[in-house]
């Protein structure tokens, strides 16, 4: 199944790659003025990132260029809508926002033109949210033709140092037809992972998990520019 992840994630990064750039403002009075034309918000959260006690944001832009909605001739939905997606996160200062974080290959597209089955990773059943000043970005990788597997990850990004770095990272795994299950979590602050492996959601006699903890090998962190779909960092050999 870790194959097929990568894969999925190569195909997504071929793709945001191709698209052409668009510039982000880098003060504004509100959200809307990161926004450029011919693009919309598609979530957001809000919460204190800094420590300043004041509320920042996190935005999710999307292009709405209709030459990116392109006919599918496979399974899966009839268009399909590639259009890149930015993630920007706005600090909240004195007379409007500052834009302290922006990644133009993190958050993947709606559909892929390569696996057309593929499901909405980030709208469909990931997000975003704000909380104790971290901000946690999660995927939902799910096929409706073509895989059994499912996968979930899980991205915490905290400001420190001026810029924003990876704390945490979870990747979670199960096949819908034998209900096998796996769990890896890495924390950066302590430079230890878990690996759970064993598990089945399916059958109680067949699910015998076992953790086994590891330290990982990292001289500095990743930050949120390092992040994007081609599956370069490899969290499972760290």
């Amino acid at each position: 199944m870790k194959k097929l992840f990568s894969i999925l994630l190569l195909l997504s990064s071929s793709l945001l790659f191709s698209q052409q750039e668009v510039q982000i403002t880098d003060y504004g009075k509100d959200m809307l003025a990161f926004v450029p034309d011919g693009w919309k918000i598609i979530t957001s959260t809000a919460g204190d990132l800094n420590k300043d006690k004041a509320d920042d944001i996190a935005i999710v832009i999307e292009d709405t260029n209709k030459e990116n909605f392109i006919e599918n001739e496979f399974l899966g939905a009839p268009i399909l809508n590639i259009n890149p997606r930015y993630l920007l996160i706005l600090f909240k200062e004195e007379k409007g926002y500052r834009l302290a974080g922006l990644n133009r290959d993190f958050i993947p597209s709606q559909n892929d033109a390569e696996s057309s089955c593929l499901e909405d990773p980030f709208m469909e059943s990931g997000g975003m949210e704000i909380k104790n000043g971290v901000l946690s970005v999660s995927f939902h990788y799910w096929l409706s033709c073509g895989s059994y597997g499912v996968t979930n990850e899980c991205f915490k990004l905290r400001w420190q140092d001026g810029k924003f770095v990876l704390i945490g990272y979870d990747h979670s795994e199960f096949s819908r037809s034998s209900g096998e299950e796996s769990l890896t979590s890495i924390n950066f602050l302590t430079k230890k992972k878990s690996e759970t492996n064993g598990g089945n959601m399916f059958a109680d006699g067949e699910n015998n998990p076992k953790t086994v903890w590891k330290k990982i090998k990292i001289d500095k962190f990743i930050t949120l520019q390092d992040l994007d779909k081609s599956g370069q960092i490899d969290f499972f050999n760290l």
